[in-house]
């Protein structure tokens, strides 16, 4: 699209299903290579990511033409075939349906890196379930707490 300008700054958040702790160090790096992979495909740009044993984070500039959700569904989709057809785990692997994805401005964007990197740091304090609470409200998102987790 001719004259066509944007900033897009998504967070991605995404659980293992049943919010299992699959995803040891041990496989971790090759996920992360992965995703970044699938994003790169695409055309994306990779900010910041890091799996936790239980969920993964990914922040990516987005282009315009592709929506937020069809991104997540491409990283889950494939990062699930992926791990299972190479048999990274001894069990079938499988993300949670549904995501978060959060909006930053440009501005934020050093934060949110850091934040993500520092996500081992971070989760001695709390929980992910805890985590992801707090981006609902900060975001100002309704939910019903029964059927996030």
């Amino acid at each position: 699209m001719p004259n066509t300008y944007t900033q897009l700054h998504v967070h991605y958040v995404f659980a293992v299903k049943g919010r299992q702790k699959l995803i040891q160090e041990n496989i971790r790096i090759a996920l992360e290579k992965y995703i970044t992979g699938i994003i790169q495909e695409y055309r994306r740009k990779l900010l910041a990511i890091y799996c936790m044993p239980d969920h993964c984070h990914v922040f990516v500039g987005l282009h315009p033409n592709q929506s937020v959700s069809d991104l997540a569904r491409l990283m889950k989709t494939n990062s699930s075939k992926w791990l299972n057809s190479n048999k990274k785990l001894k069990v079938k692997f499988s993300w949670q349906e549904g995501f978060g994805a959060f909006s930053y401005a440009k501005s934020q964007k050093d934060q949110v890196i850091r934040y993500i990197l520092n996500q081992p740091l971070h989760h001695q304090k709390k929980t992910f379930q805890e985590e992801y609470l707090d981006f609902l409200r900060k975001f100002e998102v309704d939910y019903d707490e029964k059927y996030v987790f």
